[in-house]
């Protein structure tokens, strides 16, 4: 799904012009991109900037003929609760200028770009917020967590036993061009299964795996292996870098998972006993899990593994179409809410009753009935993949139970089995 937009359009804020650039503006756009982002320009990174570019979804703020502030948006595929994959508005590359902060920049390249996306009917914008108190202005509010661990194989004796194997299974080492296609392959499938997580493009794979280079990045090979099943399927990948450092004579190196998708217990099992087992390591450092991933359970101590991050926001979501959002997803009990959401952008505006089936679909509806809760666009984003719970909302002053007990069995509704999450920065 395309957004639709008019090109050559030109919005005026303070005396600055705002306006989608062309493709042989995309390396004054990258080095605007740069300094907004307080990075040096270390080489161009136009070639990768072109390949991103689309015609109106990359925008730059103008001061007479110079960029002084940069956006871009693309269209991601986002799993919801249930399975089903919906569009997403992806925004990204949002810097200004720190001589030119604070002169309305940011808030008209948001509202063309929401604009833009709800009238070509895409349901949601997702984001990830460098700084937490810009973004909830504008509709948006956290709707993914990521965990990450550090586990010390001397507290642990790695797995415990009774745990799922794989008859006939087996692990293998790839190649950085074999990663790109049998990792393509398995995420295509994972990401599915897993609510919040959105698609890898080639682009993406051929970053990761260095078959294009960002300047000012210096990429390192790291290792990578694949489980297979006894047919030959490949079920589960790790990626991973070690560190070579030794305590005198005696080996102490960090074996950090950069990536690690399963597609079953039993190849999640492997994988995590053939990390916790590469000789020299004495701690596994895994960067970012899902919030709710059993990694310590499946320790014979689980005090091994200690926070690396701890249930940080990631992804941030905004809601643009309600029904076309919320029907899209399903529920984990039958009932309904009626909820009365307060947006100052307009889109999820009024009074909506979510009925769900015994089934766990849900139909999402207007309605002029009495209101159950009341919540502003910036809640009702961070419930709608399940990653916040309404108590919670309510607990903080976010959602408002206009009748008692409306929190306990919204949230009924709206819980998810798996905890939504997206392992990806975009």
């Amino acid at each position: 799904m395309g957004n639709s937009i008019d090109h050559t359009a030109v919005d005026t804020v303070n005396g600055l012009r705002i306006r989608a650039v062309s493709e042989d503006e995309v390396e004054a756009w990258d080095r605007a991109l740069a300094l907004g982002f307080l990075r040096p320009h270390v080489g161009s990174a136009a070639d990768l900037r072109r390949r991103q570019w689309e015609p109106g979804r990359m925008l730059a703020g103008f001061d007479g003929d110079r960029q002084i502030a940069t956006f871009r948006s693309f269209d991601a595929e986002l799993t919801v609760p249930g399975g089903a994959v919906i569009t997403a508005d992806a925004i990204t590359n949002v810097t200004v200028s720190a001589t030119h902060r604070r002169r309305g920049l940011l808030g008209t390249m948001m509202r063309r770009d929401l604009a833009t996306a709800a009238g070509s009917g895409t349901p949601v914008a997702i984001l990830i917020a460098a700084e937490y108190n810009i973004y909830g202005r504008f509709g948006f509010g956290p709707a993914t967590r990521g965990h990450g661990w550090n586990v010390d194989l001397y507290r642990t004796r790695g797995l415990r036993g009774g745990l799922p194997v794989v008859p006939g299974g087996r692990i293998d080492f790839v190649t950085m061009a074999e990663l790109r296609e049998l990792g393509a392959d398995l995420h295509e499938r994972w990401r599915r299964t897993q609510p919040g997580a959105i698609d890898r493009n080639e682009l993406w794979w051929q970053r990761t795996t260095g078959e294009v280079q960002v300047p000012g990045f210096d990429f390192k090979e790291p290792f990578a292996v694949v489980h297979r099943d006894a047919d030959g399927v490949v079920t589960g990948l790790a990626v991973y870098r070690i560190d070579d450092k030794w305590d005198g004579s005696y080996p102490n190196c960090t074996l950090t998972v950069e990536d690690f998708l399963a597609l079953d217990g039993g190849t999640t099992a492997e994988l995590w006993r053939f990390l916790l087992a590469v000789d020299w390591v004495r701690k596994v450092v895994v960067e970012n899990l899902g919030p709710d991933d059993p990694l310590p359970l499946l320790l014979q101590d689980p005090r091994a593994a200690t926070p690396y991050v701890e249930n940080a926001d990631f992804t941030w979501l905004r809601v643009l179409d309600v029904e076309a959002a919320f029907n899209a997803r399903t529920y984990g009990a039958p009932g309904r809410v009626v909820l009365e959401v307060d947006d100052k952008l307009g889109y999820a505006s009024g009074r909506w009753a979510l009925e769900v089936a015994e089934d766990g679909t849900g139909r999402c509806t207007r309605t002029t009935d009495d209101a159950d809760l009341a919540l502003g666009a910036s809640a009702l984003g961070s419930l709608y993949l399940g990653g916040e719970t309404v108590p919670r909302l309510a607990a903080a002053g976010l959602v408002t139970e206009a009748r008692p007990g409306a929190a306990a069995a919204a949230d009924l509704l709206l819980r998810t089995p798996l905890a939504a999450w997206n392992p990806d920065g975009f």
